[in-house]
Parts: structure tokens; sequence; C-alpha cells
């Protein structure tokens, strides 16, 4: 039947495409003429095509090998839609420069030493009973043997842990079936402790092992003192794969050089390699580790070591909890099907595979049957007894995945740059499809997990040599996408990785992942709570205590606030940075010149930087990340003096050329602006008077502070008096410029004082009022508006009686904004303050609570 519907597809969409071709006028057999592409060609192209706006179905997540990153990309069209730094700095996303990040990383360090490089090779989705759930990905480095933890709802780096026994791994990371562990094996074996221990003593003192790292799959997080690690001999381990269904509880990891090996080339030795190839066997370790779990909570069972539980062989040889199965010669994988009966092992320095029985290998074990034990004590199961059969696939096998369909098994094979399509039940070889070149891992669609989707397969190529265009001696790799939902396998597409080794990558159902598109508006994203820095807009300020200055700042479309920062040479700077909007995809970035710090941050989140201020000069910062028309604009100046230096003026310098006339305008110019300043202070003194100020302790705290800075007032006028009198004129200008600071100073903390006395005496919010000023000041807006004043945007008092049923009005345009921007009044707002209402995505009952505060405003207009 099957047969028939493909042909029938064929002669359908064979059909189609001859038709498109008509009615297209003849334009598509122009375009497969002038670039020589043939029928198939096209049909292939159209299965990966991706529309402008459209979704892929599945998400695939590949390691970025040397680069310590995981990148992905979607199936079928195979683009690129992001980076993920996980071991390594980033400076895109500020992985590394902000102080969030660097807190994640810098638990990565191993004994006391930084490592900013990682070699990532297996990553893996956490399951939930045995099928891929879409919440953490786990990946492993092999060159520092680490894991990290990256979430799945923002794609960022949550946790990295270290190790700390195991000096190289290959094996990781594998989830449990229920992520109840995440199983981290050896590679190169090593001494647990940190002591030198000569090579002669291989056998005796270095050891393999599987660390079962303990994971929480609803907060993600790994718990590294519930976690423990299970001693193997010194063979070197490979991968694992954690058993289900009817295995599950049980694990299997492979390994090379049964024959411990060390090599020697330096001293007349074989090499390595040929002296870790001589046996015919390696082997396949087979424990169980829910059994060993128990085990390792008594202290009698356990070695600590580095701090960190581990459970020798013998204790776990006496429990019958770990045996070995002879596995073809240096095997590179170990793969358990869906019903977790078949396990399946290749050789890569043999042609077969082998596909084991669990049913057997459970039998032998029960029994107690053995064929011998390995030197270190360990119960060794006979290879036939276990063995469902095995097949000839052909030069280098592999890797395997499995299909949908029961039976159906992909093998790669690095030799013969094949994929083979087998039935690991008949033991049957099915079909072959050629790549480019030498394949390692490949991946079918969630391929490992208890619910494979079939549809496509990736070969993931080490080399490419003439699949794309010369870029020098170092070429990409090379992913291929393959069409495995027919009888015959059919190669798609051509991806090149230009980042690093991918080594494995692990694919999912795009549904089944629900990433966030913006963060609750202050979140500290590394910790998923709300950041100590949190700042809204209003809020922003600079605080010094010693030589420790604290800035809080946000920025929104298109500023940065504060827009000009001043510390000494030497102070210790720290700047929290909230990003104010709601809008999706509104990242901004920040950096100060030379300072070597970066911090990306997208709608919500808070981050950090902090850096010792230890050269002098002006430094312009700005926003990294182009966010609207205005991007140019979004910039300040950090400013570094040296307080052991007296710095000339440069107004000085200018009024020393300055006639008297125009010395003398200039005196008038400075004592107006002060004049005008002193009128601001004189209102807001005015508004404390009246309100009684003195009757709250926090407000007149303030008051006496700013009090405090306007009495330095009086004696700087009498020396800019003396000075004038004196006809000094240049020195006059000089003390009123000292009065316009003292001013400012007063200014600022009187605001606030007014401020803080508002929310005192003003009539009391309602329920919805309150929750809307939430939404105003952690939407963003509070970036344009500022209640009282006129800012980047209108002052907003009012603004419900400036417009035939207000509150409809101002609900549609919160809402919607474009369908306002005709109207007159709008048009020429937009025209005077050069900005556009930006839609910060509000919900109806943000909306509704936005206008009830702006009700409330109005009540308390004569507060503002």
């Amino acid at each position: 039947m099957s047969k028939h519907l493909n042909k029938l597809s064929a002669l359908v969409l064979g059909t189609s495409l001859a038709a498109t071709m008509a009615s297209a006028g003849g334009e598509l057999e122009k375009v497969m003429k002038a670039r020589g592409l043939s029928e198939q060609d096209v049909i292939r192209a159209a299965k990966t095509y991706l529309p402008t706006g459209g979704r892929d179905e599945f998400l695939v997540f590949s390691s970025g090998g040397q680069s310590g990153q995981i990148i992905v990309y979607g199936v079928p069209s195979m683009k690129i839609l992001k980076y993920i730094a996980v071991f390594t700095p980033e400076p895109w996303q500020g992985y590394g420069f902000d102080e969030e990040s660097k807190k994640v990383l810098r638990a990565g360090n191993i004994r006391g030493r930084e490592i900013n490089w990682g070699d990532t090779h297996h990553p893996a989705l956490s399951e939930t009973k045995g099928a891929y759930d879409g919440k953490w990905l786990a990946i492993q480095d092999k060159a520092n043997p680490r894991v990290a933890i990256i979430d799945l709802t923002d794609f960022e780096t949550k946790q990295i842990v270290v190790n700390p026994v195991l000096k190289s791994d290959h094996g990781g990371a594998f989830f449990t079936p229920n992520s109840d562990y995440i199983i981290e094996s050896c590679q190169y074996a090593a001494p647990f402790d940190n002591n030198y221990h000569p090579i002669e003593e291989y056998k005796e003192t270095y050891r393999g092992g599987a660390t079962m790292w303990k994971f929480n799959n609803k907060t993600g997080k790994i718990s590294e003192k519930d976690s423990f690690t299970i001693e193997f001999p010194p063979y070197m381990q490979d991968l694992t794969d954690a058993g289900k269904e009817m295995s599950d509880g049980w694990a299997f990891t492979n390994s090379f050089n049964s024959e411990m090996y060390t090599g020697g080339i330096e001293v007349g030795m074989p090499p390595f390699e040929a002296g870790c190839s001589r046996n015919d066997t390696d082997f396949l370790h087979v424990y169980n580790w829910k059994k060993l779990a128990k085990l390792a909570e008594k202290k009698e069972n356990v070695m600590i070591i580095n701090g960190h539980r581990v459970i020798p062989m013998d204790v776990a040889v006496k429990n019958n909890a770990l045996f070995l199965i002879p596995e073809s010669k240096s095997p590179h994988g170990v793969d358990v099907n869906p019903t977790g009966q078949y396990i399946v092992v290749c050789g890569k320095l043999d042609t077969t595979a082998s596909v084991y029985d669990w049913k057997k290998i459970k039998k032998l074990i029960d029994k107690k049957e053995y064929v011998g034990r390995d030197p270190y004590g360990i119960p060794i199961l006979d290879m036939k007894k276990t063995l469902h059969g095995q097949v000839q696939l052909g030069l280098g096998p592999l890797h395997n995945q499995f299909s949908n369909v029961k039976g159906e098994i992909y093998t790669s094979l690095y030799v013969d740059s094949q994929v083979v399509k087998w039935n690991y039940l008949d033991l049957k070889v099915l079909d072959r499809v050629n790549v480019h070149y030498n394949v390692g891992h490949l991946n079918a669609m969630e391929g490992k997990s208890i619910d494979p989707q079939g549809k496509y397969a990736i070969s993931l190529n080490k080399l490419a040599i003439d699949r794309f265009n010369p870029v020098g001696p170092l070429h990409p790799q090379n992913h291929q996408l393959i069409d495995i939902s027919g009888k015959k396998m059919d190669l798609l597409y051509d991806l090149p990785i230009p980042l690093g080794e991918p080594h494995q990558v692990v694919s999912i159902r795009a549904s089944k992942l629900h990433p966030h598109v913006r963060y609750p508006m202050g979140t500290n994203t590394r910790t998923g709570k709300i950041h100590k820095g949190k700042t809204l807009a209003g809020q922003e300020r600079i605080e010094r205590k010693g030589n420790n200055v604290s800035v809080y700042a946000t920025m929104v479309r298109s500023h940065i606030n504060p827009e000009r920062i001043t510390v000494n040479k030497g102070d210790n700077v720290t700047i929290y940075l909230t990003n104010l909007e709601r809008a999706q995809d509104e990242t901004h970035g920040f950096t100060v010149d030379h300072y070597d710090v970066h911090t990306s941050l997208e709608p919500g989140e808070t981050g950090t930087i902090k850096f010792v201020a230890d050269i002098e000069g002006v430094f312009p910062y700005y926003c990294t990340e182009f966010c609207s028309a205005l991007h140019l604009e979004m910039m300040g100046y950090f400013m570094v003096k040296d307080p052991t230096k007296k710095y000339v003026s440069a107004q000085k310098l200018k009024m020393k050329k300055m006639s008297t006339a125009e010395l003398k305008a200039e005196y008038d110019k400075t004592v107006a602006v002060n004049a005008a300043t002193d009128e601001v202070i004189q209102s807001v003194v005015k508004f404390l008077k009246e309100n009684h100020y003195e009757k709250h302790p926090v407000v007149k705290g303030l008051v006496v502070d700013a009090l405090d800075q306007y009495g330095q007032i009086k004696g700087e006028k009498a020396k800019s008096d003396k000075a004038l009198k004196a006809g000094d004129i240049e020195k006059a200008i000089l003390f009123e410029n000292m009065i316009w600071q003292y001013m400012v100073k007063t200014a600022d903390v009187g605001i606030r004082a007014k401020d803080a006395l508002v929310r005192l005496v003003a009539t009391k919010q309602s329920t919805a009022a309150a929750a809307g000023e939430r939404a105003f000041g952690e939407g963003g807006c509070g970036g344009c508006h500022v209640i009282g004043k006129v800012s980047s945007g209108p002052d907003l008092t009012g603004v419900l009686q400036r417009h035939e049923n207000g509150e409809k009005w101002v609900k549609d345009f919160i809402m919607n904004p474009d369908s306002k921007f005709k109207e007159p009044y709008v048009e020429s707002m937009i025209n005077y303050f050069n900005l556009r209402m930006p839609n910060q995505h509000m919900n109806e009952t943000e909306t509704k609570n936005i206008v009830e505060y702006l009700k409330w405003v109005d009540d308390n207009a004569n507060l503002f």
C-alpha cells in the first residue's frame, strides 16, 4: 500500500510542478535552466523552503565543539537561529562580561583557575517518562569535565558544575528517563585525586567512572551534594545511554582500550592507537544506577574524594550492580531502543552492529551466570548469550538513531561516508545514502527518545572539502539533511557550520518549546528572581559610599538615564541597568568605551557591570544593539577625574579671552539661571511647607539634606558679590557657577522629598490604580512620560480630559498606537517630540488599570 502511495505522491508532485511552471509563464523553467537545476533539485528545495514568517517543525541543538557553545537551527529549513553561550565568553550577548553571566561562567573554574573555553560534545534534552519535555538542555565539556544546564524558556545557561574527580569526559550529558539524573561518563582514565601518580601505576591508581548528577526537573538545577560517581576500571569509557521502559533504572556505557595500554612513543613504545586496539573486543559497562543511588546514601558504601561521594567497584560488584559484556572492538556509541529491550553497539574498527537483548542480559544477571571476571573482579557476561544478533553494515559504523517505524534504525558509517537504514529486529539492511564526507554522529528527529518522529535525519560530517565556496584551509563542518519519510532516503540540503566542530545534535518538536518573549520587569535572568538593582523610570540615581559608586540606570528607546556619570579615578563602579521595554525583540546593549564591559538586556531584564575606574578621561557609553531610528543618540558620558589633580576650567580659559562687557554679560546670564533655578527650589519648598513635610520623618530627613546644601549658597554669594565689587568679574562668575552646583544638588534632593511627600498626602489609590501604576512603571511608560513634567514625551496629567471619551481614547492608544498616528493632535506630538509611541503590548487588564492610575493622577493633579 505504501509503495503505491509513494508513487502517487511523486506523480502528484511532478504534475503539480509542471503545472506551476506552466502557470508561472515559464519563469521557473528559466531559473532552472539558468542555474542548471534538475526537477529533483527543485523538489528538494521545496521540501526545505520556509516562507517569510514561516516556522520550522523541529528545532535542533548542536554542540559547538571547540567554540564551547551551542548552535540552534530549524528543520527542515536548516536556518541557524541562535548561538547559546555556555563555556566561553560571548560578546554579543555580554556573556562573561556582565556580572550575572560572569557568576555562571566562573562557577566553571577548576581548582582556582579561570577556564574560558570548552569542548562541547553531547547535548541532551530533559525527559519525562522517556519523552523530551522541552524544559532543559544539558551539555558537557570534554576538555574540562563539566556539565552545563540551559533553560529552554529563554535559551540561557543557568548553571555549570565541575566534575570533582574525572579529568576528562566524552560521555555526557545523558538524562535518565524522568530526568532524575544526568550521566557524565569518563573518557581518558586518570587518578580521581589531584595528586601526581606515575604512569607505571596506571592499573593501580588510574580510574574511569560515571558521575550521576542529581537533577531537579522542576527547578533545572543539579544538586552537587546529592550526586555521586561510580568507579570503573581504567578502560577508556565513551558514550552512555540510560535504559528505558523494561530496562529503566539501568545504564550502559561502552569503552575502548580494554588492553589498558598507555603508549610511550617518546621512549620507543608503539603508539597508543596501536596498543589500544589489540583485543578483538572491548567492554560494555552495565550498571544499576537506581540501586547504586540507594547505596550511595550510606557512608560505609562510599569514598569521599575531593568532597565528592565515589562508590568503589567492589561495593558495586558486591551488591550485584555492575557487570561487563564484551562488545565490538573500539565502539563509539551505545543506543537503547524506545522499548528498552534492545541495545545497539557499533565498533568503529569492525564492520558489524551488535544488537543486545535486555531480557537475555537480565536473565544472566539474575542467574549469576558469568563467563569470568575482569582484573578488578567485575563479572563478565557471555557476549553470544546476550546478543539478539549482529549485522554487517559497512566500514566504520559509529552512531545510531531510531525512527518511528518499528525496528527501523539509522547508522553512520565514517569510512564509507554513508548513512545506512536497517532493521534491528530482523537484522536486514534496507537502504543507504552517500554523504559528504566522513559522517560522525547523526540525528533523527527525537531519535533517542521513547517517541521518535522519523521524517528527517541529519548527518554530521567531519569534512566538507568541495561542498562550499573556499574560505581558506579551515573548512566549515557540513550538516546534511536527509528525508527519511519514504522507502528510499533522499539527501536534501547542505548546511555549513562555521563555528567549532559540532559533535552531536539533539532535536525536538518546536511545539514542545514555550520560550519567553519578555521578562517580568527587573528580572535577573540567570536566577529567575527580581534583581536587587531593578530600577524603574524616575528611580534613576547615582549613590556614593566612600570610593564605591553605584549607578541605577534605565534604558528605553531612545535614551539611557542617566546620561552623565562622573567618578574619581580609582572608584569601584557598579552600574545596574534595567531595560524598560515591553515590546518584543527590543533588546538594548550597554558598554563603556575602553573598559572591556558589555551587557545585553532583553525586555524587562536587569543586568550589572562592575569595573574599577582606573584610567582618567572621558568615555562615551552607548546602546550597542540597534533599537530605533534614534539608536545613535542613545548614549552618555562616563567621566573619570583624578582627585589629586587641579584642573584648569575650559570656561575659565574662555573667560580670559573675553572683554569686560562680554564677562559682564556672562555674569548676568549665570545669575539669571541661578534665579530661575531658585524659583524652582522655592516652589518645591512652598509645596513641602504647605503639606507639613515635618510630620513625615523620611521626608523631613530629605528636606534637612536639601537645606544643608542650600545653606552653602549664602557664603558663595558673599564671595561673588565681593569679587564683583572689586571688579574681578571672572571670579564672580566662578562663584556663581558654584552657587548653581549647590542649587542643583538642593533641587535634586528637594524634588525627591516632594515626590515622597506626594505619596503620603495624596488620596489613597484603589487596587486597580495601584496595579496601573505598577504596569505604567514596569511597562516602560515612564521612560518617556514623567507625571507632572514634560520629558521625552508629553506630561500625562489631564490626558483623560484632552480627548472626547478620553478613557476609551487612551485605552485604544495604549493597545494600538498605530491607529492614532494620523490624528492631528497625535501627529503634532510626534513632530514635536520626534518620537512615536511604541506598542508596549499591554493586555486589556493592564490598560484598564493604567487608565485608573491616570484618573488618580488627575484627582491629585495639584500635587504633581
